[in-house]
């Protein structure tokens, strides 16, 4: 949720051109208009706004699903007007969670027999799944800190710096203490060992990352187990582990099924995923799973029978669209594990092109790591002229929406860009966004640094060596004022269309 907030009155009310067919005042912006408009202007007046977004397909920031099969979309549609919640009247709905729950808890070796039922909810995204997985470790550490008669007000979790911002709020809205460890220049995950260096009697679990936000790295959560247990051992305490897999956890089982990192590991009580990241679903669908009904505790889990039947929930908000379960079942079943494999291998083998592209322009260190989420992040190697916001702020131009962010502390002097390979990624963009990249820095190349401490000047010689050259204020001016004349004079050209 974004905060609102008010404009100037100048923008106090929205003006458009085709709705004046049918509405000849202007609509307030923030305020309930007085009388109803037609359909046709209300559809015109918002999709012209709309027009002014960006491409989803082109959003290289995001790891959400941004395209599914037309048959898939026609079951989300169809399900547009069910309440999730409402289990005694959609059971089908219902069997259908159930069903993904089993099924990815399978996916990730929960230790369960044949027959046997898997612990596990669908949540809005892996922001609520984090959420409920936390409540459930704090209340377990409380349950049993109570019993041995020992204080149980000041839990702690322990992460890496390089963890997604729902963690940080987590902490602060159910008042645990956040211990990070820091990062640093070269290492942009968590180091298990320094992890299990602060962990203590107040620490609920530790939370790994199977696939950082900020480089796609998957964290070593085998290690994490190794050293705990000895530590768990030598203390006799039972700290747990989550396992956030909200990028990773559609990945590794796919491209990596040999790695240890969920439920095979002992340590591993819970696990969240995205399912409209990697799990192939648009925006709105996350999975928890637990390793067994002993790790969720029953005193979170509501019974409620106003709805017509009793039904247990364990959920942060109650109404809940059905569309977004439907599709991951569809997904789950139409392509099967071949058919995930094939996905994750294709986005893998884009991510290399890519990878390939950016280091042929000699340019760009790459951040990211071959084997874990599919995608690029890269720093300028030399950003003294220019940096990496500047590269992101001209991709737009050809409509590209590639980020550009610091690392967090202790490795906040290090920008990198990232490129997150989707599904709909293909390797005809990924040769075309390296095009646009090459652009980009052959202009940056020619134009003044906005570093006002500089007044050096850089351009990439023949032989692939940044060639730097001192230049006086003047000389600055002047070629400043030439690639002015230059272009006032391009565009009294006549053109060449009729």
């Amino acid at each position: 949720m974004v905060l609102s907030h008010a404009v100037s009155d100048s923008d106090a009310y929205i003006q458009c051109t085709f709705a004046s067919r049918h509405l000849q005042t202007p609509l307030p912006r923030f305020k309930m208009p007085e009388n109803s408009l037609p359909k046709e202007a209300a559809f015109q007046i918002i999709n012209d706004e709309l027009m002014l977004d960006g491409n989803p397909r082109l959003n290289l920031a995001s790891f959400v699903t941004t395209w599914m099969e037309p048959e898939c979309d026609k079951l989300v549609m169809a399900a547009m007007n069910k309440n999730y919640v409402d289990m005694d009247e959609y059971p089908v709905t219902t069997e259908l969670q159930n069903r993904c729950v089993n099924m990815i808890a399978r996916l990730f070796n929960a230790p369960l027999e044949e027959s046997e039922v898997a612990v596990g909810v669908g949540t809005v995204g892996s922001s609520e799944a984090i959420m409920l997985a936390g409540l459930a470790f704090k209340r377990r550490w409380q349950n049993k800190r109570k019993a041995q008669g020992l204080p149980h007000d000041n839990p702690n979790i322990v992460t890496g710096a390089n963890v997604q911002v729902c963690w940080e709020k987590f902490a602060r809205y159910f008042e645990v203490e956040l211990k990070e460890v820091k990062l640093q220049e070269g290492y942009y995950v968590m180091d298990p060992a320094k992890a299990v260096d602060l962990v203590d009697e107040n620490t609920i679990c530790v939370a790994a990352i199977l696939g950082s936000t900020l480089n796609g790295e998957f964290e070593d959560v085998k290690l994490l187990n190794d050293l705990l247990l000895e530590k768990n051992n030598e203390t006799g305490w039972d700290t747990p582990i989550h396992v956030d897999a909200a990028s990773g956890g559609f990945i590794a089982p796919f491209l990596y099924p040999e790695l240890e990192w969920d439920f095979r590991l002992p340590l591993v009580k819970s696990i969240n995923v995205s399912g409209h990241k990697y799990g192939l679903v648009y925006a709105g669908i996350g999975w928890a799973i637990w390793r067994s009904k002993e790790d969720l505790p029953e005193e979170l889990i509501f019974h409620i029978n106003y709805l017509g039947a009793d039904q247990p929930t364990f959920t942060l908000n109650f109404s809940k669209g059905s569309s977004q379960v439907i599709a991951q079942y569809y997904q789950l079943i139409r392509l099967g594990f071949e058919g995930y494999q094939s996905v994750m291998e294709n986005c893998q083998e884009n991510a290399m092109v890519l990878k390939a592209g950016l280091e042929k322009t000699g340019r760009f260190t790459i951040a990211s790591k071959d084997n874990g989420v599919p995608l690029v992040a890269f720093s300028l190697k030399d950003n003294t002229f220019h940096n990496e916001f500047e590269i992101s702020e001209m991709l737009r131009r050809y409509g590209w929406i590639v980020p550009a962010y610091t690392m967090p502390a202790d490795a906040q002097h290090v920008t990198v860009l990232r490129v997150v390979v989707r599904e709909d990624f293909s390797r005809t963009l990924a040769e075309r966004l390296v095009l646009d990249i090459t652009k980009v820095l052959n202009e940056l190349d020619h134009l003044p640094s906005k570093n006002t401490n500089s007044q050096s000047h850089h351009a990439m010689g023949k032989d692939g060596v940044i060639k730097v050259s001192k230049k006086t204020a003047l000389e600055t001016q002047r070629e400043v004022t030439d690639l002015w004349k230059k272009f006032v004079m391009a565009s009294k050209k006549p053109s060449k269309v009729c």
